[in-house]
């Protein structure tokens, strides 16, 4: 009688050739699947750094982490910054190196704008750290807990937090996550080493792009990565799902491509824009924007966003300049809250058409 196939769980493979093997038997031959699964895989998770080494950018603060870890000497950490730039990457990275196959054992990973509410730390997180650690093979002797989004956490789950971290210091390390560090309570700032993500460099988005379209095999244009670097703001999450989904609707990524599958105007167009607003009368200025804003289908948010940055780069007198930069910002806020745009287009063109009067008499004297 033959013997039923032994099951591995996924969590006990740790990538590399022995998964790809062992998924090869399974498939017998037949890979129409697997090839399916990968290429649908977000290229966010598929080209997550797997090592520190891969980490594209915060070098400082990477060898900082490393070599906490590598001595043993890793503090409770609070990672804080803006999306997309690199910090579940860097934890998860860490943990990988310190756990190597262990990884599932001695690592908790919640999301915390999940499981944000006192139940969840008097539960999962405090049976997890009250455990015996399982360090087989592991090169940290204690485990790990991970806390993304940790912002989003009640203050009561963070206070109830605090205790568990006080209490379980000595077998369980804490590395929470979050966008907005003020939303954190000081009583748990002060008990983390604390690390601030700033945006990514445009050379360190442009150098991870470039190695994955060379992965990929994509044709893209020097303009197109030019759109890519500006559009993501410095967050490589949005760089790389941008990419993707452009290459999903067309074979060339240019500007206008990148442009149009993200909905944002073109450069050209903001030009356009901005020599309306600058030169053209109210009631002019106003059709030739809301005919352009529906026919692309722009969002005026968009649009005013755009025109600020034009706004810095036209030469004006700074007090002229920083006066409609404030009313456009105004703007902006107004419209983040749902006014109408109708009206919120005609505040943006009354700003140009002040700005206009006050170049005009700066001018003239």
């Amino acid at each position: 009688m033959s013997q039923p196939p032994e099951v591995i769980s996924p969590m006990e493979i740790d990538g590399g050739d022995a998964y790809n093997n062992l998924k090869s038997k399974a498939n017998n031959g037949k890979n129409v699947v697997a090839s399916t699964t990968a290429a649908a895989t977000p290229w966010v998770e598929k080209y997550r750094p797997q090592s520190l080494s891969d980490v594209a950018a915060h070098r400082d603060i990477i060898d900082t982490i490393d070599r906490l870890a590598s001595g043993n000497r890793l503090p409770h950490l609070l990672l804080y910054g803006p999306p997309g730039t690199g910090k579940t990457s860097t934890i998860l990275a860490m943990a990988r190196k310190l756990y190597g196959t262990q990884l599932h054992n001695m690592v908790l990973e919640l999301n915390a704008s999940d499981d944000r509410g006192i139940d969840v730390v008097r539960q999962q997180i405090q049976d997890f750290a009250s455990t015996q650690s399982m360090t087989f093979g592991a090169k940290f002797p204690v485990k790990l807990v991970l806390l993304d989004e940790a912002d989003a956490m009640t203050k009561d789950a963070q206070f109830a937090l605090r205790r568990v971290i006080e209490k379980y210091t000595k077998n369980t390390r804490f590395a929470l996550i979050c966008n907005q560090v003020n939303k954190i309570i000081p009583a748990l700032q002060s008990r983390c080493t604390r690390f601030r993500f700033a945006p990514l460099e445009s050379i360190h988005v442009t150098e991870r792009i470039k190695h994955v379209i060379d992965t990929e095999g994509l044709n893209v244009t020097d303009s197109g990565l030019k759109a890519l670097v500006r559009l993501s703001n410095g967050d490589m999450r949005k760089a790389l799902n941008i990419l993707q989904s452009t290459h999903m609707a067309s074979q060339e990524i240019t500007e206008e491509a990148v442009y149009l599958c993200t909905g944002n105007p073109l450069p050209s167009d903001i030009e356009l824009i901005a020599h309306w607003l600058l030169n053209e009368q109210f009631s002019v200025s106003c059709k030739q924007i809301a005919d352009m804003k529906n026919r692309k289908g722009l969002a005026l948010v968009d649009i005013v966003r755009e025109v600020t940055m034009f706004v810095f780069r036209i030469k004006m007198p700074s007090d002229v300049r920083i006066k409609l930069i404030e009313e456009m910002a105004n703007i902006e806020y107004r419209l983040s809250f749902g006014c109408s745009d109708k009206l919120q287009l005609g505040s943006l063109t009354s700003a140009f058409a002040r700005a206009r009067a006050a170049l005009v008499a700066a001018a003239a004297k």
